[in-house]
């Protein structure tokens, strides 16, 4: 199986950790993952903010890209939701307004083998256990792309249960958004700072060292609202959580990204 990594431009740019922790997971369960260098942004932040035409080359270069792999896969619940739920949709709006079909035939390869992690480790290695060792007490959240755009339900609790050491403490009003929401958080600054502290706070009820979610954009948000508040709670990917072992504890796990503080 030919599996590349589609890491987002936000990971690219500020967590490029992350990324690392993928490749780290990934070989560690004998998968080899490719890093296509032409890889770029794929339009979600054009789309969500209204320029949907200027989308859709950054669509059309993404199957190009990746239409070759096997499987691709993104520890990004919202990018990953852009390509599943949103090419289809562009392709579909583009046939509509006359434009003919080649956005649809161009993303319909890339779209059914586009993976969010917790879904590839799950779904195509069919594993849980990973071989994973975090000491820590963590509470989840679920971002809304991944909870309600790729509906993937219980697969990260799933992972994180089984990881030795871990104490997994629930989050009250876990299905309720952290107020970034991408352009939302600039055009409704009041009212995101307010769903960021709601959520920070139910994280600090829970008495974890660690709060994990699957897309850096929510945690930045989240540990943002962490930092400015000073409650001593560290923002963690779950894929660095997941790649982390007892004979070879990630080198930068024990350290707060200074981006997300």
């Amino acid at each position: 199986m030919r599996v590349a990594l589609f890491l987002t431009c936000v990971n690219d740019t500020l967590f490029p950790d992350t990324g690392r922790a993928v490749v780290t997971l990934l070989n560690r369960l004998g998968v080899d993952v490719d890093f296509p260098m032409g890889q770029t942004c794929c339009g979600q932040p054009q789309y969500n903010t209204g320029y949907r035409h200027q989308a859709e080359p950054l669509a059309r270069r993404f199957a190009d890209v990746f239409g070759e792999y096997d499987a691709i896969v993104t520890p990004s619940g919202s990018c990953g939701s852009m390509v599943r739920e949103l090419y289809p949709r562009m392709g579909a709006r583009a046939r509509a307004e006359g434009r003919g079909d080649s956005l649809a035939r161009a993303v319909a390869p890339v779209v059914p083998k586009t993976f969010e992690l917790t879904e590839f480790l799950v779904d195509v290695l069919g594993v849980t256990d990973v071989g994973a060792y975090y000491p820590h007490a963590v509470t989840y959240h679920p971002t809304c792309h991944g909870l309600r755009g790729l509906r993937l339900a219980d697969r990260p609790l799933r992972l994180l249960q089984a990881v030795k050491g871990l104490e997994l403490r629930e989050l009250p009003g876990a299905e309720e958004c952290c107020g970034f929401g991408g352009t939302f958080a600039v055009k409704n600054a009041d009212v995101s700072a307010a769903m960021g502290a709601d959520k920070v706070r139910h994280a600090v009820s829970t008495g974890a060292e660690v709060l994990c979610a699957a897309d850096n954009s929510c945690l930045t948000h989240i540990g943002g609202t962490m930092s400015r508040l000073r409650v001593g709670m560290r923002p963690v990917h779950l894929a660095e959580i997941l790649a982390s072992t007892e004979a070879e504890p990630l080198p930068w796990e024990t350290q707060p990204q200074e981006s997300r503080s």
